[in-house]
């Protein structure tokens, strides 16, 4: 059996796995890795760069960042500030999303979602309005804002490393152009029609989300200064080109000054960091690296290119992408369906001698548009009991944000990520 083959039926396995999830992510994309090896296809050494990878370090500064502001309370208070001001339901969804959209764009989607659920699962109590109605609008918003940075998922980041072996990348904003008019849009929906589509559920109180964590133990100077160190973090990252220093480092001297201040204990950084996403992320790389070199992820691309006919509209090519991308990600994790594509993405582009950062885009606000079912991402899944969602609740809510972002996607994308750039 040729390399190219077990590589295909190696790809085949990771997405039927990461579609019905039987075993664990991390474990799937590891059993791919030290498979690609076994059978010779990968070095030990290729098959796990993936895990040295720039992108894996930033992973593990940045949880570690973001996890202290979610240790010493202050992401609790953030939240309870700019919901406080809201006073009625349309504008507390208002408030909702655009808190969490703006926060997930530099941290991690789940945890700021995972911050919140609890302070809005409190508003509801105390104002009265249903749960399930605030939720869910809380869920999409920090899928929305994983696309206004380079570092608000980690599928931007897979994209930013592929795009980086051919001596090309995304600037820290530049997912923003199509990311923000998207959360944007996202946020009108549902303050008008999309209200009425969200579910109205009365739920018990008796659920694991009733309390909220108490942070009044936390010394005032702790929570102050975790804000400081990612704000200034933040700044480092957004001026790396100015100071010379690579996104990865900057996210270490953050993670290491919240450690050396005593801000987060040594126990609580490395319990803030999320093994699952890094296995996932590093193994699923091997997987791309394989499709690379065994030549497999360019049949895959002379298999669409061909179903596309001779030349290929660059437009109907970036739609195909990017519905292939939604589809896929409402299935399977986000993370996976990027690192899944990408590669493949990559080829079709270089084949058609076409920029590779205008299928890239596509392939990942795509791929974040996981709205339509309680497992496309872990936030989702996080308020199914607390909002007594069913999966329709998601389809019937989700599917026209999907379509929205098709929309603005479709027509901001060939005018600010051209095809064939002059």
């Amino acid at each position: 059996m040729s390399a190219a083959t077990i590589t295909l039926l190696f790809l085949l396995f990771a997405v039927v796995m990461f579609v019905f999830e039987k075993i664990p992510l991390g474990v799937t994309s590891m059993i791919v890795c030290i498979g690609l090896v076994v059978t010779g296809v990968l070095d030990i050494k290729t098959a796990f760069a993936g895990f040295i990878d720039s992108n894996v370090i930033l992973f593990v500064a940045m949880f570690i960042v973001g996890g202290a502001l979610f240790e010493t309370g202050m992401a609790n208070k953030i939240g309870g500030i700019v919901t406080h001001f809201a006073k009625s339901e349309r504008s507390l969804i208002v408030a909702i999303m655009v808190i969490v959209g703006l926060m997930s764009g530099v941290l991690s989607n789940t945890g700021t979602a995972a911050v919140l659920i609890p302070v809005v699962i409190g508003i509801a109590a105390k104002s009265g309005y249903a749960r399930s109605k605030l939720l869910m609008p809380l869920v999409f918003a920090a899928a929305m804002g994983g696309n206004l940075s380079l570092i608000g998922a980690p599928g931007n980041l897979i994209a930013q490393s592929a795009l980086g072996e051919i001596g090309m990348s995304f600037g820290f904003f530049e997912y923003a152009i199509v990311g923000l008019p998207i959360l944007a849009v996202g946020i009108l929906f549902y303050a008008t029609l999309g209200m009425k589509l969200l579910p109205n559920h009365p739920v018990s109180d008796d659920d694991s989300f009733g309390g909220e964590q108490d942070f009044s133990n936390v010394p005032k100077w702790k929570q102050v200064l975790s804000l400081v160190i990612l704000v200034l973090t933040l700044l480092g990252m957004i001026f790396e080109k100015q100071i010379g220093i690579k996104l990865n480092i900057i996210g270490c001297i953050g993670a290491l000054a919240l450690i050396l201040t005593g801000v987060i204990s040594e126990k609580d950084a490395l319990k803030s960091i999320d093994l699952k996403t890094i296995f996932l992320f590093g193994g699923t790389l091997s997987l791309a690296s394989a499709l690379d070199k065994t030549g497999a992820g360019a049949e895959i691309a002379n298999i669409v290119i061909g179903a596309l006919g001779e030349n290929p509209s660059p437009y109907i090519l970036t739609l195909v992408v990017f519905l292939l991308c939604c589809v896929m990600t409402n299935f399977m994790s986000n993370t996976a369906t990027t690192a899944l594509m990408v590669p493949i993405c990559l080829s079709i582009a270089q084949g058609m001698g076409a920029d590779p950062r205008a299928v890239l885009m596509a392939c990942v606000i795509g791929g974040s548009c996981a709205y339509a079912t309680p497992i496309g991402m872990p936030a989702n899944t996080m308020v199914v009991s607390a909002g007594g969602y069913t999966f329709k609740d998601y389809t019937k809510a989700g599917l026209p944000l999907i379509l929205i972002a098709t929309i603005v996607s479709m027509v901001i994308l060939p005018i600010a990520f051209p095809f064939f750039p002059q």
